[in-house]
């Protein structure tokens, strides 16, 4: 008999979220409108300090969303985490710009602030000065988002924090996603918390709230009949989801304990093998929405990942890095070397919240029989 499938982030539920559901039925609320929506977005506010929230489709929606706002074109450029989902760079060629891809530091794998001032001056000594910076905070950990922030104000240049994985996550106590011009949250199946598909932006200038909300219902402007004076999109988050959203925000606070917990159970379970786990520097709080190793070579994460999958259980390496896509192959990139390096020997363990005792114990009886 095939063992138990440990999934590697699977939805975990809290159970208020069909009271929301419920609500949105019976009062026939399942337009992308509606009190779930406004109670949604009134949550994440509230629990990260934002000064206004935009519930949306996706987290990919945000970006674009936040690119148009910062009136990203045809011809520009945008710098952005070269280690990374696609999803961060995907939206800067939506708006057919160039996106300029920046490698990682070793201290938190996010953007490298060194690397980001190389390339800024670079691409203003060409002519060409980006109009968006989008620093990604990967797997939960914050990147070192006050650097980039305090470069990207050198430049007066605008800062997107891609927050898709980190929601909960802070830097001295302030909240990823609330340090840039605008933030994006992602409320994906295997986030931290979900909506089964979903996004938010957020931002302290509440104009960019109103505008993006604005665009994500088709931009019709405010008249009796249907008229559009600028193109929109059919972004907006619908009321059903955003109560899944509403039920998962009252436990949001345990799922990122249990991510924590289930890092701590890594770390000293793994302790004596060589394999080594990111750090939190000196006032981060990761969320930890995914535990991540770094083994001694890429033959050896392939004899990890193998031997989980081969009992069921999912692993996933790091990301691929944007600049070895072969859709991001020919567009210009800043790189020292390590994220690649990171590619080749890391991997991203079950994290799930809803991990039983007994799923952590198999997992790491099959890792320690790798070695």
């Amino acid at each position: 008999m095939e063992n138990k499938k440990i999934w590697l982030s699977s939805p975990h539920m809290g159970g208020n979220e069909m009271k929301y559901v419920q609500e949105a039925y019976d009062t026939n609320w399942v337009a992308p409108l509606g009190p779930n929506v406004n109670g949604f977005e009134q949550d994440l506010k509230n629990y990260t300090g934002a000064g206004c929230v935009s519930a949306l489709s996706a987290g990919t929606a945000a970006i674009h969303l936040a690119l148009i706002l910062l009136d990203v074109r045809a011809g520009d450029e945008v710098l952005a985490s070269s280690f990374t989902f696609s999803a961060t760079v995907n939206p800067i060629t939506y708006q057919c710009a160039t996106p300029i891809l920046i490698d990682s530091e070793r201290d938190t794998w996010n953007m490298s602030p060194e690397m980001l001032e190389k390339a800024i001056k670079d691409r203003i000594n060409k002519g060409k000065k980006p109009k968006a910076i989008i620093p990604v905070h990967l797997y939960g950990m914050p990147a070192k988002i006050e650097e980039i922030v305090a470069i990207a104000n050198r430049y007066d240049i605008p800062v997107v924090e891609d927050a898709a994985e980190s929601l909960g996550a802070k830097v001295k106590g302030k909240h990823t996603g609330t340090f840039g011009t605008m933030g994006v949250f992602s409320f994906n199946g295997n986030k931290i918390i979900t909506t089964s598909g979903g996004g938010a932006l957020v931002s302290n200038e509440a104009e960019y709230c109103q505008k993006a909300t604005f665009l994500a219902t088709q931009a019709r402007d405010d008249a009796p009949h249907y008229q559009h004076s600028h193109i929109g999109y059919n972004y907006r988050m619908s009321n059903i989801v955003a109560g899944i959203g509403r039920g998962q925000m009252e436990v949001l606070d345990k799922r990122i304990a249990a991510r924590r917990t289930n890092f701590d159970f890594y770390t000293q379970e793994l302790a004596n093998l060589p394999v080594s786990f990111v750090k939190e520097p000196e006032g981060f709080f990761a969320n930890r929405w995914l535990t991540t190793i770094l083994t001694d070579s890429y033959e050896q994460r392939e004899k990890i990942r193998l031997a989980l999958a081969s009992e069921n259980i999912e692993s996933r390496p790091l990301w691929k890095p944007m600049h070895l896509q072969p859709v991001f192959k020919d567009v210009p990139a800043y790189t020292n070397g390590v994220s690649e390096d990171l590619f080749n020997r890391g991997l991203c363990l079950p994290s799930g919240s809803n991990l039983t005792d007994a799923d952590k114990e198999r997992i790491v009886e099959v890792i320690k029989g790798c070695f």
